[in-house]
């Protein structure tokens, strides 16, 4: 079954530390965006790990391949699962991502985070990519290609591109944003699908934020998601 991340974009970890309080038992996987992160740093990643869920650490790096080299070896020693960074940052940068992890060039190979590639964001429409004249689903197809080309463990995409991606490289594990129930408002994403398309169409992982975290019964919310999901 497809894994449910919570996206916790809040204001503040109390804000946070509630809602996780309100929904305990229900959730194994949270996503910590630059939002909290910029805020309270590495020791709320530990409490959240504490806590038993695990953490997807969203920050998509994109940088020279050194520097974001230099990250991810920094970010392998946070108690994170998941890590994200920019597939446009190109094959040096994500093999070195790959390879820093890793542990080559003297330090211990642990496989650990899981490091996914960030294709094209779901609030992009056709024609609004900056300077790109390709389609969405033609420049995340090309992106999923480096990504599995450089040894990343899998990408995020939209659940439109799903499909392709799947079936061209079917070891990539693929994590879907722009996740809309039914009942909830789209918002500022724009290819969007439901818990149920992106599970049927093959999602790993599926992350929802708004439609939980601005519910009147956040609880309540959750459990029509994952029962959808199941």
């Amino acid at each position: 079954m497809a894994n449910l991340i919570l996206a916790l974009d809040l204001p503040d970890k109390t804000k946070a530390l509630k809602l996780l309080d309100e929904i305990s038992g229900d959730l194994s996987w949270v996503k910590v965006g630059m939002e909290l992160f910029t805020r309270y740093g590495p020791p709320f990643l530990k409490e959240l790990s504490e806590r038993g869920l695990h953490v997807f650490l969203d920050l998509k790096f994109y940088d020279i391949p050194n520097t974001v080299a230099k990250a991810v070896r920094s970010a392998q020693k946070l108690n994170i699962d998941i890590l994200t960074l920019h597939c446009q940052g190109g094959q040096r940068m994500l093999a070195g991502a790959v390879e820093a992890r890793n542990g080559i060039g003297g330090e211990t190979k642990t496989g650990s985070p899981l490091l996914f590639g960030v294709t094209v964001l779901t609030s992009f429409a056709d024609g609004e990519l900056p300077g790109i004249t390709a389609s969405c689903a033609e420049m995340v197809k090309t992106l999923a290609s480096l990504a599995a080309k450089t040894g990343l463990d899998g990408v995020v995409c939209s659940v439109a591109e799903l499909p392709v991606i799947k079936e061209a490289h079917p070891k990539l594990l693929c994590l879907c944003p722009g996740i809309r129930p039914s009942w909830a408002p789209a918002g500022d994403q724009r290819r969007i699908a439901t818990p149920k398309e992106a599970v049927r169409k093959g999602a790993d992982f599926l992350v929802i934020g708004r439609p939980i975290l601005q519910a009147e019964d956040p609880k309540k919310a959750l459990h029509m998601i994952l029962e959808e999901i199941a």
